[in-house]
C-alpha cells in the first residue's frame, strides 16, 4: 500500500469518526426535550432512509464482475442488524444514563474487540505498536469510567453496560465489513447494511409506539435530521472507505480520536466538565492514539 493512499484512509477515518462523535452530543441535546431513545433512533433512520435507498438503487449493478452469493447478502443483513441497529440502540439507551464525553471514552473498548476478533477469525497478527496503544487506551477508559461512577452514581453502571454492548456489536460489524466491502464495494455495502438497520428500527418502533411521532417539539426534528445526515449518512461512507483502505484493525485504532472530539464538542454544547481523573484517562487514550500513528505503512 502506498503511503499517500494509507494517509488518505487515515484522513477519511478521522473525519468520519469526528462526525460520528457529534451524534452523542446531539442526542443529549434532544433528550432535554423529553424524548426517549427509540424515538430519536427512529428519527435518525427516517431521515437517513431516503439517502440510502437512492444510493442502493444507483449502485445496484456495481461490482457485477465479483460473484456475490445469497450467503453474502445474508451476511449483509446480519451485520446491518448487529452493527447499525443493535449497536445504535444500545448506544442511545446508554446515553440516557451517562455523559456524552464519558460514553465516547468508554465506547473505545471496541478496538480491542475488533483486533481480537481479527486475530481469532482472520488470523491477523497483533503488532507490538497496536498492543501498546490498546493497553494505554484501555487503562484510560477504566480510569475515566471509574471516576464517572463516583460522580453520577450507580446509574453509570447501567449506562456503561449498554455502551459496552454497543461496543461489542459494533466491533462485529467492523470485522464483518472488512471482508464484505471488497465484494460489494464501499457504497453498495454501506447503503444496504444501513437499509437493513433502518427496517429493524421501523419494526422495533411499530411494536412499542410509546411516543406520538407527529407531536414532538420542532427542535427534536431538527436534531434528528442533523444526526441522520451529518452523524450517520456522511460518516458511514467515510468510515467504510477508510476500512477498505487501511483495514478494520488499523481503523479501530485511528477511531480513538472519537473520545477527544466528543469531549471538546460536549464541553462546548452541553457544558459537560470532566474531572481531573477523567482527563487523565482521556490523556492515556490520546497517547495510545499517537503511538498507534507511529506505525509506518508499507509500500506495495
Amino acid at each position: 500500500m502506498g503511503a499517500k493512499r494509507f494517509w488518505l484512509g487515515i484522513f477519511l477515518g478521522v473525519l468520519g469518526v469526528i462526525l460520528f462523535s457529534s451524534k452523542a452530543v446531539m442526542i443529549k441535546l434532544a433528550y432535554n426535550y423529553k424524548v426517549d431513545a427509540i424515538t430519536m433512533l427512529l428519527l435518525r433512520m427516517l431521515f437517513s432512509f431516503p439517502f440510502y435507498l437512492v444510493i442502493a438503487y444507483l449502485y445496484r449493478n456495481k461490482n457485477q464482475k465479483v460473484k456475490i452469493t445469497k450467503k453474502d447478502y445474508y451476511w449483509v443483513v446480519f451485520f446491518g442488524l448487529v452493527g447499525y441497529y443493535l449497536a445504535s440502540y444500545f448506544d442511545f439507551i446508554g446515553l440516557t444514563y451517562i455523559k456524552a464525553s464519558v460514553e465516547r471514552i468508554l465506547l473505545f473498548v471496541y478496538p480491542t474487540i475488533v483486533i481480537l476478533l481479527n486475530k481469532l477469525f482472520l488470523k491477523q497478527p497483533i503488532t507490538k505498536i497496536q498492543a501498546l496503544a490498546i493497553c494505554l487506551s484501555y487503562i484510560g477508559i477504566i480510569i475515566a469510567f471509574s471516576s464517572e461512577v463516583e460522580v453520577s452514581g450507580n446509574n453509570a453502571y447501567l449506562g456503561g453496560f449498554f455502551i459496552l454492548l454497543s461496543a461489542l456489536t459494533y466491533a462485529f460489524f467492523l470485522v464483518g465489513s472488512g471482508w464484505l466491502i471488497p465484494k460489494f464495494g464501499v457504497v453498495k455495502f454501506t447503503a444496504n447494511a444501513m437499509l437493513v438497520s433502518c427496517v429493524c428500527v421501523f419494526i422495533h418502533f411499530s411494536f412499542i409506539r410509546e411516543t406520538d411521532l407527529f407531536n414532538l417539539q420542532w427542535q427534536v426534528y431538527v436534531l434528528g435530521a442533523l444526526i441522520a445526515v451529518f452523524a450517520t449518512v456522511i460518516p458511514s461512507f467515510l468510515i467504510s472507505a477508510s476500512i477498505k483502505i487501511i483495514s478494520s484493525s488499523n481503523f479501530a485504532i485511528v477511531a480513538g480520536i472519537g473520545p477527544i472530539s466528543t469531549i471538546i464538542l460536549a464541553s462546548f454544547f452541553l457544558n459537560e466538565r470532566l474531572t481531573l481523573v477523567q482527563f487523565f484517562g482521556a490523556l492515556l487514550v490520546m497517547i495510545g492514539i499517537v503511538i498507534s500513528a507511529l506505525k509506518k505503512p508499507k509500500n506495495e
